[in-house]
């Protein structure tokens, strides 16, 4: 239990993370740091967040190979 909520989490902010890259890419609105500062302490921690979480999700990959066997 305790990993799919880890995964679903880790997922969600990600998700959060590409919606911020979209509107940089299509806008050239950084909403992170729009609300939190350019590059403040918790835009950093913020994007660590996202970077850490985008690692953590490449263990999808391993898993699907599992499931489709």
């Amino acid at each position: 239990m305790g990993s799919k909520c880890l995964r679903y989490t880790a997922l969600t902010i990600s998700i959060i993370g590409a919606v911020n890259w979209g509107l940089i890419g299509f806008f050239n609105l950084n909403l992170v740091a729009l609300l939190f500062g350019s590059m403040s302490w918790i835009s950093r921690i913020i994007y660590g967040l996202v970077g850490i979480c985008g690692l953590c999700l490449l263990t999808f990959y391993s898993d699907s190979d599992s499931e489709s066997e």
